[in-house]
């Protein structure tokens, strides 16, 4: 007998009256008074999200909580056997499961979001994958996300649970360049500071909180990130339309560990300048979208 080929429900638990207005209600009262706020900028339409760091079943429920307070759908891949049990099956579907059949002949998660992407037009939709994999300790991301994100041409939203600042929610939408080795070390370098609910098992390792720096300190961070390599001085100084940039402020940068300077050994040619992956990272903080 041939099996029915499972697809993405339209209407899950993220949809109608019962989200709208109970949960909505729900959570936004239980954010006020546990003190969290959600992340401002939500992105508009459809993305690969990643939430980390994954260390406690609290992600999932804090997650949850800042995807209905922003009308966001989330769907989330699972093998298609779980959803072809009665009852369970239908629930974990209407919960935003989405039915993979990793069979040669079934349809993978690339052509399943292509398929579904145009039927929700107008909508926030995260298809949800956590990097880590699991919520104990781990040394590397699982990296399928990304040939995900790629293969459906579509960002990737980076998202959080911070239990220090009690923030969750998309912190910034992140366009490949195409360079998945330096695009992965990035966003990995975001997610240094972001403190878990058990820091031990977090992958990568917590660092601390974000350095503190200056609005002009900021200016030269964006852009750096905008030439995608190296700077010199003046250029960096024209892009960032500062009155005056001085060589201290880009030694606090290089202190902080989020700028380097390259020095070519007997060359007359002025200095130039790159973002470390942390000063990528942290740059990923600084803007919702770039």
């Amino acid at each position: 007998m041939i099996k029915k080929t499972l697809s993405i429900c339209e209407k899950t638990i993220f949809d109608g009256i019962f989200t709208k207005y109970f949960l909505k209600s729900l959570f936004s009262l239980w954010f006020k008074i546990a003190g969290w706020k959600v992340c401002k900028f939500p992105p508009e339409g459809a993305g690969v999200a990643i939430a980390a760091p994954h260390t406690s079943n609290w992600d999932f429920i804090y997650a949850l909580g800042a995807a209905i307070l922003q009308d966001v759908k989330i769907y989330f891949s699972i093998k298609d056997s779980m959803c072809r049990i009665p009852v369970l099956g239908r629930w974990l579907m209407w919960l935003g499961a989405m039915p993979i059949d990793r069979s040669s002949k079934g349809e993978g998660q690339v052509e399943q979001i292509k398929a579904f992407i145009d039927s929700q037009k107008g909508n926030r939709v995260f298809f949800l994958f956590t990097p880590e994999g699991t919520r104990g300790a781990v040394t590397k991301w699982k990296t399928g996300f990304y040939h995900v994100a790629q293969g459906c041409d579509l960002p990737i939203f980076l998202a959080k649970v911070d239990y220090l600042s009690k923030e969750t929610g998309v912190f910034h939408t992140f366009k490949l360049t195409g360079n998945k080795d330096n695009d992965i070390q990035a966003i990995q370098a975001s997610y240094k500071s972001i403190h878990g609910k058990f820091i031990k098992d977090q992958y990568p390792p917590y660092v601390g909180k974000l350095p503190s720096i200056s609005e002009s300190e900021a200016a030269v961070i964006r852009a750096l990130y905008s030439f995608k390599g190296v700077a010199t001085k003046m250029e960096i100084n024209a892009k960032a339309k500062l009155a005056e940039l001085s060589s201290n402020m880009l030694s606090l940068l290089i202190d902080k560990g989020l700028l380097e300077k390259n020095i070519v050994s007997g060359s007359t040619t002025e200095s130039t300048y790159q973002l470390t992956f942390a000063g990528k990272g942290y740059f990923l903080h600084l803007t919702p979208q770039y």
